[in-house]
């Protein structure tokens, strides 16, 4: 008779380590949350820039010029992330 001990995967969301302890949380910041503020800060500057009359703005035209940013932005920095994060080693397990 063998007895075969569980080893918590440390992929998997609320898996402990061996010596009981969560795994470390990922780093850096999400790739949605800069962009969101980056669309925030676009469009303050966009408000003061139009209420000082240096330029005259178009609602439609700003709208779909920070949703082609944005998404473009989205893409990239998913991409980025998700080439980042398959550089580890696998185990050839699927």
């Amino acid at each position: 008779m063998s007895s075969q001990t569980s080893v918590p995967d440390p992929h998997v969301p609320g898996s402990t380590t061996a010596a009981g302890t969560s795994p470390a949380p990922p780093t850096g910041a999400r790739v949605g949350t800069i962009v969101w503020g980056l669309i925030v800060l676009a469009l303050a500057a966009l408000i003061i820039i139009a209420q000082l009359g240096i330029v005259t703005l178009n609602g439609t035209y700003v709208l779909i010029g920070l949703m082609i940013g944005a998404g473009a932005a989205l893409v990239v920095g998913g991409l980025l992330s998700a080439r980042k994060r398959d550089n580890g080693p696998t185990t050839r397990k699927s």
